[in-house]
């Protein structure tokens, strides 16, 4: 680590909603963003507050994307990503990752200024172009794993 780097405890939040009935999630389709150039697909998710508990978060989170309700204490804490550099180009964060198949409420696209739309998709992976963090968590929920895996970071070499 150099002298000026910053060390960040951000934490980051993102919720799978797994209909096992239909094998779909609910999914957005992000705007272009400063951050994103292009529109991207996701899974619904945010930044934690500083002193929230990750589960409150996420579902706080969802409900403020999608309209969905869930309890925390039905989340299942299914991935942990550490992402090498964030959204606002300050530095690292972790990508926390929950998944549950328990929800009340109806998707719906509740940040027209930041969403094209809300929809549930095919369970399997999300349309491309999505955001490569959102893509890896939810290919390592449907392996059952990993439980870690970095994004963005130099290779490790032995």
């Amino acid at each position: 680590m150099t002298t000026n780097s910053v060390m960040n405890s951000r934490n980051a939040v993102c919720v799978i909603i797994h209909d096992k009935d239909t094998d779909t999630i609910a999914a957005l389709h992000y705007a272009a963003r400063n951050w994103s150039p292009h529109p991207a697909w996701t899974v619904p998710g945010g930044k934690a507050e500083p002193g929230e508990p990750l589960d409150q978060a996420a579902a706080r989170e969802l409900k403020e994307e999608t309209g969905l309700l869930v309890d925390p204490a039905d989340l299942e804490l299914v991935h942990v990503i550490h992402v090498e550099q964030g959204w606002d180009q300050v530095g690292q964060f972790v990508l926390f990752v929950f998944a549950t198949d328990k929800w009340a409420g109806g998707l719906t696209n509740t940040e027209p200024d930041k969403h094209l739309t809300a929809q549930w998709l095919p369970a399997d992976r999300l349309p491309e172009p999505a955001f490569p963090t959102a893509a890896q968590a939810l290919g390592a929920y449907r392996a059952g794993g990993p439980a870690f895996s970095r994004y963005g970071w130099e290779p490790i070499t032995a």
